[in-house]
């Protein structure tokens, strides 16, 4: 069996500004990882490896630093790595980077399970797991937090709002994972120093056989028109609850005033 984990790389922090040109975030001055709910996304690729002997391969799409999650992914158990870069990948939207991801899966040819964070830390849209299962044309289930293999298939429990439901699908198949699923593995020293040997050429947009104007900003289909930071909520009210009632009408007599009831 064959496992791919989709991973970014991403700001250890959020403390960053708004390009007033382009409307995208800077992150300069911030230290970067892997994304969180991509860590459980490649532990539990790690956890069916362990039991099912399969192979785990990582993608990452980005910068040259970005190699570095690919090398704590192999560090911490991964098999394999393909590192995705290329200047006609900037600005790509979740429809983009999906079809990037996917161009890269159909290259590897003999994939049989997808899986990734449900979310990133820093665009936050949960779109790319999803549109990545389109370009495959795989079934996809998301919010999943455990993940069995039975005799070949693949059984799932998805979480929603009051509660989860148990799925059974076939494989090929995309899956997006929380943080409920598992607690990341850490790296072994063993895994870091065979980790910094690896090779990671650059995979172009050419060696995946897509034109540049079919990806990155040219190719997304969606457009950031304004990002600004959430409004600071003003002060509360404290009130006195020693004496319940006078807390009470203090707390109607404010609502009142304020014309909410």
């Amino acid at each position: 069996m064959h496992i791919v984990v989709c991973i970014k790389q991403v700001p250890s922090s959020i403390a960053v500004k708004t390009d007033p040109a382009t409307q995208a975030l800077t992150c300069t001055g911030s230290d970067y990882l892997i994304n969180p709910f991509d860590e459980n996304a490649l532990e539990a690729a790690l956890v069916l490896k362990d039991s099912d002997k399969a192979k785990v391969t990582v993608l990452t799409i980005g910068a040259a630093q970005a190699a570095d999650v690919l090398r704590e992914a192999l560090g911490r158990g991964a098999d394999a790595a393909q590192f995705i870069s290329d200047a006609a990948f900037d600005g790509s939207d979740a429809w983009a980077t999906g079809k990037i991801l996917a161009a890269a899966i159909q290259k590897l040819g003999d994939v049989n399970l997808v899986i990734c964070g449900k979310q990133t830390f820093d665009g936050d849209t949960a779109q790319v797991g999803p549109s990545l299962a389109e370009f495959l044309g795989w079934p996809c289930v998301a919010f999943v937090r455990k993940i069995a293999l039975e005799a070949g298939a693949l059984k799932v429990e998805r979480m929603y709002e009051e509660g989860f439901e148990k799925i059974a699908l076939p494989l090929p198949a995309v899956l997006t994972v929380g943080k409920e699923i598992n607690t990341p593995r850490m790296a072994s020293l063993k895994g870091r120093m065979a980790a910094k040997k690896a090779q990671l050429a650059p995979i172009t947009a050419a060696a995946l056989g897509l034109a540049p104007e079919t990806v990155g900003a040219q190719g997304a289909r969606t457009r950031l028109a304004k990002m600004a930071p959430v409004p600071r909520k003003s002060g509360g009210i404290k009130v006195d609850g020693s004496d319940a009632a006078v807390a009470a009408k203090t707390v109607v007599d404010k609502l009142r005033e304020m014309k909410l009831v």
